[in-house]
């Protein structure tokens, strides 16, 4: 059995190079980008006004001013600002040559004679000085970025319209267990409904892979190795929920062995999930994750999304924060790192929630997120520091 941290060191230093290919603009978001996008033009490109008003020289303030031209965004101003003159200026528009700064249109009062006067005390530049935000072939995104709608207006800003992307992994799930049933049938007898490969498919999915689930497969070791070997064959990536454990039917750590994979570990020290094995075939990779759901889910969401974001030229952060415990945990054992789901009592302070074990997918649903308890801790007092993984 080895420990959390020797886990993720394990599966990352597994992790196969990303393919890439280029994407549409439209098809980009949540994918990863595997370039580095360089800027073709300062922006803004020109010195730009920042809201409507009236383009002038501080010098000349209150003024009056002769306005020589309305200037909407778009056009090309045509005159240059010299003593005593503005122009009537929108927002987003170029400021003509000559002025330093625009004043608002509601610090303006309306002369005789096509003039302008400055109503109030001082005023900003309120201008977007040219470059000021970047200049041309600065870099504005870099590799492992994972595009997000606001990366995809500077990939547009940049006129990069075909961006280059890691390939979508391929992530095969199938559930083992004669008990389970599809969510659509009637539970009755010793049958309960398959869950695990449901939430794996919607985990999957939020790593912006590609879920493919091959449903149930009975506790018969020749239908397992079937079903192994038809979603190795046709993914990057294979998830087996059940069978890992060291129970009379728990064939899938033999399977894969047969199948030609090497065993990097096969139990962690955490709590749930100790049953998790990770096995490697040259650029193949097997999961053998827990039956139970809620340890389904935490080693999906600690140690295997961590490998696919990995695998597609992403680091992944885990979204861990340190928050004030609002009453005392024990435990009696302290052998493995535990996550225990709690609630948020206000924003600094969290506290454990009734949990029941790694069946209890009611509280894991109903969770802000998982108190972390370190390997060899009993007790975390109230009051004390915890690391909180945030859901």
């Amino acid at each position: 059995m080895i420990t959390f941290e020797e886990a993720i060191e394990t599966v990352l230093a597994n992790t196969p190079t990303p393919q890439t290919e280029a994407v549409p603009l439209n098809q980009a978001n949540g994918r990863i980008l595997m370039q580095d996008v360089l800027s073709d033009h300062d922006m803004p490109p020109f010195n730009k006004s920042a809201m409507d008003g009236y383009a002038c020289r501080r010098a000349d303030l209150p003024g009056p001013l002769h306005c020589l031209e309305t200037i909407a965004a778009g056009d090309t101003p045509k005159n240059v600002i010299n003593t005593g003159r503005c122009a009537k200026i929108m927002t987003g528009a170029i400021v003509p040559e000559g002025a330093d700064c625009v004043f608002m249109v509601e610090q303006s009062q309306i002369l005789e004679d096509n003039s302008v006067r400055f109503t109030g005390d001082n005023t900003r530049d309120n201008i977007c000085f040219k470059g000021e935000d970047v200049r041309t072939g600065d870099i504005v995104l870099h590799p492992g970025s994972l595009i997000r709608p606001g990366h995809i207006a500077v990939l547009a800003a940049a006129g990069c319209v075909e961006p280059i992307v890691a390939k979508v992994a391929k992530v095969g799930i199938l559930s083992t267990g004669s008990e389970l049933v599809p969510p659509s049938a009637l539970v009755s007898g010793a049958t309960i409904r398959e869950t695990s490969g449901q939430q794996l498919v919607a985990q999957v999915s939020e790593c912006g892979c590609l879920p493919i689930f091959y449903g149930i497969v009975e506790d018969d070791e020749a239908k397992i190795a079937t079903a192994i070997n038809q979603a190795v064959e046709e993914n990057d990536v294979v998830l087996i929920c059940g069978g890992s454990s060291a129970g009379d039917f728990d064939f899938v750590p033999l399977l894969l062995e047969q199948a030609g994979f090497q065993h990097a570990f096969e139990k962690v020290a955490i709590q749930p999930g100790k049953p998790l094995a990770f096995a490697v075939r040259e650029d193949k990779v097997c999961f053998g994750m827990p039956g139970n759901p809620v340890s389904t889910f935490m080693t999906m969401e600690t140690i295997v999304k961590p490998f696919l974001y990995r695998s597609m030229g992403h680091d992944f952060r885990p979204p861990v924060v340190q928050l004030k415990l609002g009453k005392t945990m024990t435990r009696k054992k302290g052998g493995r790192m535990s996550f225990v789901p709690g609630h948020l009592v206000n924003t600094s302070t969290v506290e454990k929630m009734n949990y029941n074990g790694s069946a209890h997918i009611h509280a894991m649903a109903q969770a802000d997120g998982w108190i972390i308890f370190p390997m060899d801790v009993t007790e975390l007092e109230a009051g004390s520091l915890v690391d909180f993984w945030q859901l």
